[in-house]
């Protein structure tokens, strides 16, 4: 949300040039307001219609120093400037590699600017992601991208810095096929650790949600909140749920939730087992429930109005990943009872059914109308 008020707007002063001769005749200020989902802008702009013979003059202006003017234009060019590809820059035949790294498999992004041996530049982090290092690593033959990561812990310092803003849409090629803001001498905003690196892996899960399943098992369901005592133990509900409890401790209970409950089917279509981050030693066990969580958090789903604004979110807690389901001949290898070994093997699928408990999002607050799961 912007706090920026009308006396804040944004102006220019245009430097005198070859329209130095004509005059104004008339001055137009109109002032516009841009509303969006999240921000609300307004801007105000001077229009001079000039003929021959004066010099327009800013009102309230004061004398602005050329040499300050022409770099404020040329930051304000490079800043609307449109993105352009690397290799519009730098050549299609540019290189990328990783240093720093303990292995060869991680590192900063180092991208080759020049001719020369060390003409060597690196990548601001802002805005890096898993799309970007993704390409990174498939270029580099190093199979696909574990994490995308903002940090100098591979070495490297801002003044090496070359590129900012490197946008991918995770199909390129190569990382010179993806846009950019600025080459060169770039301000890159955040910490001064703020460096593009990346952890690649030669085998990694990929876990496919069913969204066909989620469409055909959705249905709403009134609940009290008698019968959701565990599940508000593990914060499977709206704020609002809590508040109700504090404000009435005596008939809390009896008040009702309205749940959007669903099916989670998801397969693990990658090349490697996908297991839970902690040890078993580590699982957590919940005595409400009665079963350990090896995943405090295992998927998130959200309801997303007109505006793109997220009004509604649930989370699931993995407390049993397990092989239900596998296809091209695959054994399942997974299975929760017994205090067993959890995971989800490639091929096969792992199934929360619309009826346990915290397979929802409550919707309780939420107005009638059209949103997105």
């Amino acid at each position: 949300i912007s706090d920026c008020e009308e006396s804040e707007a944004a102006g220019v002063i245009c430097k005198p040039g070859p329209l130095s001769r004509l005059t104004a005749q008339t001055t137009t200020t109109t002032t516009t307001t841009t509303m969006s989902p999240l921000t609300t802008t307004t801007t105000r702009a001077i229009r001079t219609t000039l003929s021959a013979g004066q010099t327009a003059k800013p009102e309230n202006s004061s004398a602005i120093p050329a040499d300050a003017s022409s770099a404020a234009t040329k930051r304000v060019q490079q800043d609307m400037a449109p993105a352009m590809r690397i290799k519009d820059i730098i050549g299609s035949k540019g290189k990328i590699r990783l240093r720093g790294g303990r292995s060869k498999e991680e590192g900063r992004v180092e991208v080759k600017i020049g001719n020369n041996a060390n003409d060597w530049g690196l990548i601001c982090g802002d805005g890096w992601s898993l799309f970007e290092a993704g390409v990174v690593c498939r270029e580099l033959k190093l199979g696909y991208a574990q994490n995308a990561l903002q940090t100098d812990f591979f070495g490297g310092n801002r003044s090496s810095l070359a590129l900012s803003g490197v946008k991918c849409h995770g199909s390129e090629k190569s990382l010179m096929d993806c846009l950019h803001d600025r080459f060169g001498a770039v301000s890159c905003p955040g910490n001064a650790n703020n460096i593009a690196s990346v952890v690649c892996a030669s085998e990694m899960a990929d876990l496919v949600p069913d969204h066909q399943e989620m469409m055909r098992t959705a249905h709403l369901e009134d609940r009290q909140l008698f019968f959701l005592q565990c599940a508000m133990e593990e914060n499977c509900l709206a704020a609002s749920a809590y508040q109700v409890q504090k404000d009435d401790p005596y008939g809390w209970h009896l008040e009702t939730r309205r749940l959007l409950r669903f099916t989670a089917r998801i397969a693990n279509m990658g090349t490697a087992d996908f297991k839970p981050f902690i040890p078993k030693h580590m699982w957590e066990w919940h005595a409400c429930h009665m079963h350990y969580h090896s995943m405090e958090v295992f998927a998130h789903f959200d309801i997303i109005n007109s505006l793109g604004v997220k009004v509604a979110e649930g989370h699931k807690a993995s407390f049993c990943l397990e092989d239900n389901q596998c296809t091209h001949n695959t054994e399942p290898v997974y299975k929760c009872a017994n205090y067993g070994d959890q995971g989800i093997s490639v091929n096969c699928t792992d199934t929360y059914h619309h009826n346990i408990d915290c397979q929802w999002i409550d919707i309780t607050d939420i107005d009638p109308g059209i949103y997105t799961f």
